[in-house]
């Protein structure tokens, strides 16, 4: 029996630490989630759980882990091991983990980033994030409807850590100016996500979301 309390630092609208948390929730693991802020990552302490002082970590015992796939994989293998969230078998988990690569290559510099620089002012170029996420929209669009009726999830027919480290950003795509619109089989496979029993939202950004498909 697990006698230590789980914690994770994140903040709320961080889809990093959201897909963490869908995970402990899936898990049904206790966890107590401790709100970390910019301000509060620059200080000493928390340079100490992660020196290059981004979110989420994720604390189990004398356990300090940082980087959101890094955590997910852990919590699977420690308390769900064998667990469809991450496959065994070769194929499996090598079609999990290529989703897990394209969460944080394409996901993150698309979505992730054209909302960073909409919605928190990030200084960086949103007409190449805007087109890394229409491309990785596409393609997404594609493979979830190739593979219908067979595989609803993005790596296999049931969700697998593949769907929860991609959910987040890409829900929250139009927050950065990239419409859903155009994407019906993505969006289909978002709702599959949210109707999931342990499905939490992740609150939407303060700002509105820009109309239509701004480049």
């Amino acid at each position: 029996m697990r006698q230590t309390e789980i914690t994770l630092y994140g903040t709320a609208l961080s889809g990093h630490a959201h897909r963490v948390e869908l995970l402990l929730r899936a898990l049904d693991l206790p966890y107590r989630f401790e709100h970390t802020p910019a301000e509060v990552r620059r200080a000493e302490a928390y340079r100490k759980l992660n020196p290059l002082q981004q979110i989420p970590v994720l604390q189990d015992g004398a356990l300090t882990l940082a980087d959101s796939n890094a955590i997910m994989v852990y919590l699977v293998r420690r308390y769900a091991p064998g667990s469809a969230w991450l496959p065994d078998d070769p194929v499996g988990a090598a079609q999990v983990q290529r989703w897990l690569s394209i969460a944080a290559g394409e996901v993150m510099h698309g979505p992730s980033i054209a909302r960073l620089i909409v919605q928190f002012g990030l200084q960086d170029d949103r007409a190449r994030a805007t087109r890394i996420g229409r491309q990785l929209l596409g393609f997404m669009q594609e493979h979830l409807q190739d593979n219908l009726p067979d595989r609803p999830f993005l790596a296999a027919p049931h969700p697998t850590l593949a769907d929860l480290a991609c959910y987040s950003y890409v829900a929250h795509a139009p927050e950065g100016g990239i419409a859903l619109t155009p994407y019906p089989a993505v969006r289909a496979w978002l709702a599959r996500v949210e109707a999931l029993p342990f499905f939490k939202p992740m609150p939407p950004s303060p700002l509105p979301e820009p109309d239509g498909d701004d480049a």
